[in-house]
């Protein structure tokens, strides 16, 4: 292989983790923010549900209330039946106890409903509960792993930078020129293999002629399709 080429397959590598690094600049924060939105909405759910629980609770007191103070107001009135004297007056009462036992009747009903609610809510805080402990402890460690990588990302920047400054001053600067121009083009794919006797990056056949050359390997050589730069790496699937 020839020297230069040596040397730009390890800058295209050094290249590829620079841009991997720089990739990861973007979506290490995506991640960590879904992490943190999953901790919120367990712990938004599990408030929501407790709240809710404690207006049921209130619901149930209130109603509760209601219902003894309507019976002992139905119980004055059935006293009251005793001491009528006449028709009209029966018939209002009358109508005011129906009235106050169909109140009743409402809210025992409403009281079966909200108790079963708060069974159920009962329940429900204690799933949701769990699922927040669990959700939080989970996050809370992947988040940690994640803020090292983040805070290790500018020092292994500096690093890959520092040793890709010292291999481009071994390069000539023509040859980099061509390969920092086919890099952009081919999205960081711009050293190839020959594979199955055509260029490994457009496929496109190579004549004998050229593999012969690139086999020689006495200069570089580029892919007449893609401006791929080529090697021969002597794997027998060629």
């Amino acid at each position: 292989m020839h020297p230069d080429l040596q040397m730009l397959m390890k800058l295209q590598v050094i290249d590829y983790d620079l841009g991997e690094l720089e990739r990861s600049k973007d979506y290490l924060p995506d991640m960590m923010e879904n992490l943190r939105h999953e901790i919120k909405e367990a712990e938004t759910k599990l408030a929501d549900t407790r709240q809710q629980l404690d207006a049921a609770k209130v619901k149930q007191k209130k109603l509760e209330l209601e219902i003894e103070s309507r019976e002992a107001e139905l119980q004055k009135y059935q006293q009251q039946m005793m001491s009528i004297k006449t028709n009209r007056e029966y018939d209002a009462l009358v109508a005011e106890i129906d009235g106050i036992k169909e109140r009743i009747s409402s809210c025992e009903t409403d009281l079966l409903e909200t108790i079963d609610l708060i069974s159920q809510l009962e329940t429900d805080i204690t799933q949701f509960s769990e699922k927040e402990k669990q959700v939080s402890e989970s996050n809370t460690r992947q988040l940690q792993i994640l803020q090292e990588k983040v805070d290790s990302i500018g020092a292994k920047v500096s690093g890959k930078v520092e040793m890709r400054q010292g291999i481009i001053t071994s390069i000539p600067k023509t040859t980099l020129s061509i390969y920092e121009r086919v890099r952009r083009g081919r999205r960081g794919r711009a050293v190839v293999g020959v594979r199955k006797r055509a260029c490994g990056a457009c496929f496109k056949a190579l004549t004998a002629k050229k593999i012969q050359e690139i086999k020689r390997a006495e200069r570089i050589h580029a892919c007449d399709n893609c401006g791929a730069m080529l090697y021969w790496d002597n794997d027998e699937s060629n």
